[in-house]
Formats: structure tokens, sequence, C-alpha cells
């Protein structure tokens, strides 16, 4: 074992954290969830996550057997949801095709959906004890700094250099701890502002701590302007203040969610209410409001809400292919996309505004 994992495993055992979630028991089902639910984001973030989705499907059986509405809905505020699609397919080829069980090897891990090398190799380091090397965020970010590794973590060249690395730290004995702990180290010490160097188990031997550059590296992704999108979310609100919302295709944004039709930014009402076969003399009132901003990895979307008062509910629309009319005081269990959470919550105070309820 390298001084680098000696180092590391005698402050995990004194400074780790040993008391979250999915730490109470190390099956592979409460490995591979909380993995795949704290890629790109907080650990504060996914905790009451953790929980209520384990409440609701306690094994892989459980979830492979839930619609994927229900799925959906119980990740609704996570994002990034074709993590929660490849989530429910996993299960899904786990229990058909492997018992029920996952697999040990990294390399099968692998052939399921969702799971990368780094996940695969959490699983089998966690669950199974198997010597396995993982790149996740936080560990990229030690070992970028560790050995002063130039370039962005994306970059090829350098993301192969941080996976030669890994390989080399990564013990054969108490795998299980050191894949914890280089987690550990950079999720709380080796943070991406203002490092705890003191406090670090390895400080003496850090490049970048030695060069005075620890806020050098990892090196950022190179600047690029993200695009600029537009686009109308029309909320159809019944009489007792129900709306319509559109199932959105299963692949692409938001795919398999349900939110308010979304259409060009220069989509008339009159053409949306001919196609879903709603008169306009049942419409009492409507109104823009003003846009909002919702960025996505790649480029912003603002949305601009349109607000649609009907006086009942069109027989023509009905619940079924694809569209439903949702309760905002008896919400159903489907997944809603974040902009439609937000819209949603924000009926009652349109409908009191202009005095409809």
């Amino acid at each position: 074992m390298d001084w680098f994992a000696r180092r590391l495993l005698r402050w995990f055992d004194s400074h780790g954290r040993k008391d979250l979630p999915w730490q109470r028991g190390s099956d592979a089902y409460r490995v591979w969830l909380s993995e795949i639910m704290l890629q790109q984001t907080q650990v504060a973030t996914v905790i009451p996550y953790f929980e209520r989705f384990i409440d609701r499907f306690p094994t892989v059986a459980d979830l492979a057997s839930a619609g994927a509405d229900e799925v959906l809905h119980h990740w609704t505020g996570l994002g990034y949801y074709a993590r929660a699609r490849n989530l429910h397919h996993t299960a899904r080829q786990v229990v058909q095709e492997h018992a029920g069980q996952f697999p040990q090897q990294p390399s099968e891990l692998e052939q399921l959906p969702g799971i990368g090398r780094s996940t695969a190799a959490a699983i089998a380091a966690i669950a199974y004890g198997r010597r396995a090397a993982i790149l996740d965020g936080n560990a990229k970010r030690v070992l970028a700094r560790y050995h002063a590794v130039p370039g962005h973590p994306g970059q090829s060249g350098t993301l192969k250099t941080l996976w030669a690395r890994a390989e080399d730290h990564t013990p054969a004995r108490r795998v299980a701890d050191y894949t914890q702990a280089i987690m550990d180290l950079g999720a709380t010490l080796c943070t991406r502002t203002r490092p705890a160097c003191s406090r670090c188990p390895v400080a003496e031997r850090c490049e970048a701590l030695a060069r005075n550059a620890v806020e050098r590296y990892p090196e950022r992704r190179p600047a690029r302007d993200k695009p600029e999108r537009r686009a109308r979310m029309y909320l159809f609100v019944d009489a007792a203040g129900a709306c319509l919302l559109e199932r959105r295709p299963p692949d692409g944004l938001w795919g398999g969610l349900w939110t308010p039709p979304e259409r060009s930014a220069d989509s008339e009402l009159e053409t949306l209410c001919r196609e879903f076969g709603i008169a306009l003399d049942s419409v009492i009132r409507h109104h823009a409001a003003p846009a909002f901003r919702h960025t996505f990895t790649h480029f912003h979307l603002d949305i601009e809400p349109v607000y649609v008062f009907l006086s009942s509910r069109p027989q023509a629309v009905a619940d079924g292919a694809g569209l439903i009319w949702y309760e905002p005081e008896a919400p159903e269990a489907v997944g809603l996309s974040a902009p439609a959470a937000k819209l949603l919550n924000s009926i009652a105070d349109q409908r009191e505004e202009f005095r409809l309820t």
C-alpha cells in the first residue's frame, strides 16, 4: 500500500463520514442508488431524496416493479432526469437478467444503463470489496492537486493521466474504505474553493500546495458562451384550479416528465386552443407573465408563462393520450420538470390576484 493510500485511510478512520444514509449497510443496491444520485449533486441535497427513495423502493425489485411516473415523481427536483430513467431501466435489467443481484465485476456493471467506469468501480469496491479505482468529481480534484495534473479533467489527455494516478493509488486491501476516503477528502477538505490544506492528510506531498497553486487545479473548463433559447409554456387552468399538463417525449430534455404545454416563443394562444379542442369563449382571462431563465448544461432557456383561465374543463381534453389535468391541491405522483413545479406553485397566487377563486 503506497504512502498516499496509507495516509488517506488513517485520516478516514478518525475523520471520515460513516453515518450517511447509504452507509447503513453496504449492499450494492444502496451503493448504486447513492452513486447515481450524487452525480453532479451535493450530499446535503441528496440525503432527503435518498431517504424518501429508499423508503418507497427498499429493494431493486421494488424499483423495477414501479411505474415510470412514480420513479420520476420521487426524482423531481434532483435534475438530470436521464439518471432517473436509466435507474429504472437498470433496476429492471438487474431483476430480469441477473436474478435481482448486481454483478460484481466492474466490466459487467458498466453494461447496465447509466453506469460508467467510476460508478461501476464504486459499486464493486464498496459493495463487494473488489479492487477497482474510482474517479468521480471529488477524486479528480484530489488527484489533480496532489500530482499537479495540467489541463481540464474533461480533456482526454488529462483524464487519461488522472485514471492512471487513480489506479496507482488504489490499494488491494481496505478498498471500500479507501474509496469512501478519497471521496470524503474531496467533499470535506479538498473542496473546490477555500480548501482546508492545513488539515489535509496528504498535504506534505501535494504538488499543487508546494507550488502555492492549489486554486489552479484542476484547471477550469475553457470559457464558452451558452446559447440562449426562448419558449412559451401555456398554463390552461380550469375553474377548480387544475392545470393541463403534457407528457414530454421519452428522450431528450425532461424526457418522460410532465410540463405545461411548451411551444415556440412566437406561438399563438388561438392555435393552441384549436390543437387541444378548447373553445375560445371558455377563456375568461389570459395573460403572459415575465419570462424566467432555466439553465441547462449547454444552453439557457428563457420561458414565458402564459396563464389561460377557463370557465370550465373542456370535455374535448380528457386525461390520457399524454395529457392530464393536474390538481396542485391534490397532486398526483408524476414526474415534474423544475419549471413545471415552479409554475404549478404559482397558480394559486395568480387566481387570487385576479379574483378567480
